[in-house]
C-alpha cells in the first residue's frame, strides 16, 4: 500500500508553492504518468516521494506518506556527481541485489537493455557513458533491487528507439506501481493509464494539480472538451448578462426620465407608482448582481509556450550544399575506439534531417564533428543545441545576462519579454542558470537560436526536456523553420511531424530510412 495524504511543497528561497494539498494512492498495475510545463515540480514531488531528505535543502513539506510492505526504487533525471566518477562496475556492486541475481537473470537483462553481458564489468566511468547507456545502467540496477514501485524520472531520455519500445513493454507488464515523468508522448500514450497535471497559473502566482484515472490521450481530449464547454458557458451568461444590463439601464433611464419631466408630489398617486417603479428596478437590480457572482468563470489553463525561429531571411537556396561529408571513420572523442567507418551524409537547401542509432553508436559525436565544421562557415550562420546544456550555458550566468549581446536597456527589456512568453518569472529571470529546470535551460537555448537569425540548426535531442503539452508547439516550430536543420533525436513525433529524412548510424555508417518511425 502506497498513498501520500494532503502534500504541499513550497520553495524555501521565494515562498513559492508548487504543490497543494495533493492526495494520491497508488495500487497494483496502476502506470501513473506526472505532465506539467517545465519548472512546476515534477522532479521535485518525486524526489519527495522517494526521500524527503533530497529535497530538504530547499523545500518546506507538509503532509504525509504512507508506504506499508512496499519497496521503492527511484531513477533520478541526472546522476549525482558522486555516481559520475564510479566505474560501472563499482556502479553494480554498490548494489546488493546486483550480487544475489543469477548471471541467467543478468544475461537476459543485458538482453532486454540490448547492451553486451560485459557492460556490467565495464571499468568506465558513468561519467562518461553515453545518455542512454545511464539511463539504461541506472534501470538494470533498479531492477537488480526486486522494487514493488518504481519512480522513474525520465526513462525514455536519450534511449534509442528499440530500448524505447522495450521500456513501453516493460511498463505495460510491470505488476506493481509505476510513476513515471516522461517527454515522450508516444511512450506516455502507449503505457499511462492515470495522469497527475501539475499547473502554474496567473503568472505562477497560482499551482493547481488534476488526476485522472484515465489514459493521457483520453484525458487531453475531455481536458479540452471540458474548457471549451465552460467558456462557451461562461461567454453566453455574459452576454445574456449584456442583454439583461441594457434592458435594466433603459428602464431606469426611462423612470428617470418621467421622475425628471413629471409635474407632481411625491404624494401624488403618480409619483407613488414612479418611486415604485424605481424601486422595483433597482431591486431588480441588485438581484442580478448577486446572482452574477456565480457566473460560470472561464477556464484557466496553463498555455503552452510559442514563439517563432527564424524569418524570411533564414531561408536557404535549394541547390546551396550545406552538408557534404565524408568521414572514413569516426572515433570516439579520445580516439581510442572507431564507432563507424564511410560516414557519409550530404544535405542541401533547406532539408531537415534527423539522425537516429543504438546507444553508444555515435551520433552525438558525429553531431559534434558537425558542429565544428559549419560553425566555421562563413557562408552559412550556423547555430547549435548540444544534449549537454553544460557545454554552452554558464551556469552562474543569469538567463537574460547570457542572451544579452549588447548591454541595452531595450535589448535587455526585449529579452525579458520574450522569456516572460516561456512562462518565466521574473524572479527566474535572475536566477542562476545552474537553479533551472532542463526544460528552463532548453528554453533559453532555443530562445537563443530564434534570437540569431541562424539558417542551419543543428540540434541534438531538441525535444527531449518539453513537456507534452509543449511539445506539439515545438514541433510545430521546428517544422516551420525555414532553414536547414540536421539533429539527433529519439523522439517519434519529432521524427514523423518535422523532418524529410532520417538516416540510421551503423558500424558501417549512414544508412537512409524508407519506411517511418512508429
Amino acid at each position: 500500500m502506497f498513498q501520500i495524504r494532503h502534500v504541499t511543497l513550497t520553495h524555501k528561497k521565494d515562498l513559492h508553492t508548487i504543490v497543494s494539498d495533493l492526495s494520491l494512492a497508488l495500487n497494483d498495475d496502476d502506470r501513473a504518468v506526472l505532465i506539467g510545463e517545465e519548472g512546476n515540480g515534477k522532479s521535485t514531488l518525486m524526489k519527495w516521494i522517494y526521500d524527503p531528505e533530497l529535497v530538504e535543502d530547499y523545500i518546506e513539506y507538509e503532509g504525509e506518506k504512507i508506504v506499508s510492505g512496499e519497496k521503492l526504487a527511484y531513477l533520478p533525471q541526472e546522476l549525482p556527481e558522486e555516481t559520475k566518477a564510479k566505474s560501472v562496475y563499482e556502479y553494480f556492486t554498490d548494489c546488493e541485489g546486483f550480487a544475489e541475481a543469477s548471471p541467467r537473470e543478468l544475461s537476459k537483462m543485458a538482453a532486454d537493455f540490448r547492451v553486451e553481458p560485459e557492460f556490467y564489468y565495464r571499468d568506465q566511468p558513468m561519467g562518461t557513458l553515453s545518455g542512454g547507456e545511464r539511463v539504461k545502467a541506472q534501470m538494470m540496477r533498479i531492477l537488480c533491487e526486486k522494487p514493488t514501485i518504481l519512480l522513474l524520472d525520465e526513462p525514455s531520455n536519450d534511449i534509442d528507439i528499440e530500448t524505447l519500445e522495450w521500456m513501453e513493454k516493460f511498463i505495460n507488464s510491470w505488476p506493481h506501481a509505476v510513476l513515471f515523468i516522461s517527454h515522450d508522448e508516444t511512450l506516455i500514450e502507449r503505457t499511462a493509464n492515470r495522469v497527475i497535471h501539475f499547473e502554474q497559473l496567473r503568472r505562477k502566482t497560482m499551482c493547481r494539480h488534476t488526476v485522472a484515472n484515465v489514459p493521457y490521450r483520453q484525458y487531453v481530449s475531455e481536458r479540452l472538451n471540458a474548457f471549451e464547454k465552460q467558456e462557451q458557458i461562461a461567454e453566453c451568461e455574459r452576454r445574456e448578462k449584456r442583454i439583461r444590463d441594457e434592458k435594466i439601464r433603459k428602464q431606469e433611464q426611462a423612470v428617470n426620465a418621467q421622475l425628471s419631466n413629471a409635474h407632481y408630489s411625491f404624494h401624488d398617486s403618480l409619483g407613488r407608482i414612479l418611486k415604485k417603479k424605481m424601486k422595483n428596478v433597482k431591486s431588480l437590480e441588485h438581484r442580478f448582481q448577486r446572482e452574477d457572482e456565480n457566473m460560470t468563470e472561464f477556464p484557466e489553463q496553463e498555455e503552452a509556450i510559442y514563439f517563432k525561429l527564424g524569418d524570411a531571411n533564414s531561408a536557404v537556396p535549394s541547390g546551396k550544399w550545406v552538408v557534404q561529408c565524408e568521414l572514413p571513420a569516426l572515433n570516439t572523442a579520445d580516439g581510442a575506439r572507431v564507432l563507424a567507418e564511410n560516414v557519409e551524409l550530404r544535405v542541401r537547401g533547406s532539408e531537415k534531417i534527423a539522425i537516429i542509432g543504438s546507444n553508444g553508436s555515435g551520433k552525438t559525436t558525429f553531431l559534434s564533428k558537425l558542429a565544428e565544421d559549419l560553425l566555421a562557415r562563413k557562408d552559412l550562420r550556423v547555430e547549435y543545441m548540444p544534449q549537454n546544456y553544460e557545454e554552452l550555458l554558464p551556469m552562474d550566468q543569469t538567463p537574460v545576462d547570457f542572451l544579452d549581446r549588447t548591454g541595452d536597456k531595450e535589448e535587455r527589456t526585449r529579452i525579458r519579454t520574450y522569456l516572460g512568453s516561456l512562462k518565466y518569472t521574473f524572479d527566474e529571470m535572475d536566477h542562476p542558470i545552474r537553479e533551472l529546470s532542463g526544460g528552463q535551460k532548453a528554453k533559453v537555448l532555443l530562445l537563443k537560436l530564434s534570437m540569431s537569425g541562424a539558417n542551419v540548426l543543428l540540434l541534438d535531442e531538441p525535444t527531449r526536456n518539453f513537456s507534452p503539452l509543449s511539445g506539439p508547439v515545438i514541433r510545430r516550430m521546428l517544422a516551420d523553420f525555414p532553414g536547414a536543420i540536421i539533429s539527433v533525436s529519439h523522439d517519434r513525433k519529432y521524427l514523423s511531424e518535422v523532418c524529410d529524412t532520417i538516416y540510421r548510424l551503423t558500424p558501417d555508417g549512414l544508412s537512409k530510412i524508407e519506411e517511418g518511425i512508429q
